[in-house]
């Protein structure tokens, strides 16, 4: 981690805890206000449901559907350019084939492409995964930090200085650049991790391992990170599901509609990208993942029997009752923004996570996540009055997945970005290609006005 001997320069004085009282007090909203004004916080309705901000042709969510006229939950569906991505898992499976690369094809260009297609595209990708001369070693290795996604943010908006067209924002150039940054991220991150993990072991060797043209990149991930190179195929294909299911996931979730936003204002693709990875980093959003595998660590050491339920149900209550782990009063990985019966994604996901741990020596691990997935939403359902159903989320099972893999920790939400990337790219040419106004939300102010005060008279 970065060594910085100006200790004063990081101290929270009694003089900025005086001020952040002050700033508080200046800032903080009555929250009836947002009702007495009819203001979507959060740009959601009171039923949780988002407000329409634009148009896609990325990506869908279904979570309910019209009986009677009136509108009740299904299960969840997830579409991404039209097609239903369990359909889409479902072919390549069947195919015996990774996934990930036709998904990013699918969601840049709109279309499935044919075996010729998918070919070429994998060459060009393999064209760009090459960085820079001595970027590891000045820009990587220089200041190592314990946040991959900080480090991916850096990497991402310094490598607009090596680019000779970095503020050319015409749609070839851009596509070049997304299809470049949707290369090299796992590079980014896997180095980045790899130089983390060096400063605090200084006596360990720094390796690196350059990617392989012939692999897909879930293993390339695997091969990269591990000193070894080896892994087993179900532990890449899962990974590569992995990528497929994170890809994307509509306009309005929040790393995405960042992506539109900043967009909108004629940036560069960098400086995008790199906003896109500071929203993805928050725990509300990217990071949840980690929160489920930790909230299961101090689960497995508070439950003595993870078949009894009694005893499952009772951690589950003390969690909502903000008793036990972090006292926040939720049960990570359970509910939705969206989907409310259930998410696709997880539903997929969870028929390669058993395999998974059956191969690691895991099923009693896996048992406790299943019978804590089917407990979880009876015990909300005793202790909150919610508006819709509550189930398990692809945050659930992929943190899980991922401690599986072997994957350090810092390298969770990495991930998702590496997967997610590819639903940013389609949303900022998206946003280029129907080039409108800057996004600009109105915000109603409710301070009153008042005169200035002359510094002597205040």
């Amino acid at each position: 981690m970065a060594k910085n001997e100006n200790n004063e320069f990081f101290e929270i004085t009694p003089e900025i805890l005086e001020l952040t009282e002050l700033c508080k007090s200046h800032s903080t909203i009555d929250t009836s206000l947002y009702a007495k004004y009819d203001v979507k916080r959060g740009l959601r309705d009171i039923n949780g449901k988002g407000v329409l901000t634009g148009l896609t042709e990325i990506s869908d969510i279904i979570s309910s559907k019209v009986v009677d006229g009136k509108t009740v939950p299904c299960e969840g569906k997830l579409y991404y350019r039209g097609i239903d991505v369990e359909e889409l898992v479902a072919g390549f499976l069947r195919e015996n084939r990774f996934g990930f690369a036709e998904t990013v094809y699918l969601l840049l260009f709109g279309e499935l492409p044919n075996a010729q297609q998918l070919d070429d595209f994998k060459q060009i990708m393999n064209k760009y995964r090459t960085l820079p001369t001595n970027f590891v070693r000045d820009i990587i290795m220089k200041a190592p930090t314990s946040d991959m996604m900080n480090t991916l943010a850096r990497s991402v908006l310094t490598l607009y200085a090596y680019d000779e067209k970095g503020n050319d924002t015409s749609l070839p150039n851009v596509l070049r650049q997304c299809i470049e940054l949707i290369a090299l991220f796992p590079q980014l991150a896997v180095y980045g991790y790899q130089a983390y993990y060096r400063e605090l072991h200084p006596s360990n060797s720094f390796f690196i391992h350059a990617p392989q043209p012939e692999l897909s990149i879930a293993e390339n991930i695997l091969y990269m990170l591990r000193l070894d190179h080896t892994y087993t195929d179900l532990e890449a294909r899962i990974l590569d599901l992995a990528l497929v299911l994170h890809a994307e996931h509509g306009g309005g979730n929040n790393s995405s509609f960042t992506t539109h936003v900043v967009a909108s204002s004629g940036t560069d693709t960098y400086s995008v990208i790199a906003a896109a990875l500071g929203s993805l980093k928050g725990p509300k959003h990217g990071g949840a993942n980690i929160k489920v595998v930790r909230m299961f660590e101090d689960m497995k050491k508070n439950i003595k029997d993870w078949t009894d339920e009694d005893e499952i149900r009772s951690y589950l209550h003390a969690l909502l009752n903000k008793q036990a782990f972090d006292k926040s009063g939720l049960i990570y990985g359970m509910g939705h923004a969206v989907y409310s019966i259930s998410d696709p994604r997880a539903n997929v996901f969870k028929k390669f996570v058993k395999k998974l741990s059956e191969e690691k020596g895991l099923s009693d691990e896996y048992g406790l996540y299943s019978r804590v997935e089917r407990l979880a939403p009876i015990v909300i359902g005793e202790e909150r009055k919610t508006y819709k159903g509550v189930s398990a989320n692809i945050d659930f099972y992929s943190g899980f997945v991922y401690h599986m893999l072997g994957l350090p920790s810092e390298l969770f939400t990495p991930v998702f970005a590496m997967a997610r990337i590819a639903g940013w790219s389609a949303h900022l040419l998206e946003e280029q290609i129907n080039v409108g106004k800057i996004i600009r939300p109105a915000y109603k102010s409710i301070s009153e006005h008042r005169k200035y005060v002359p510094l002597e008279e205040r």
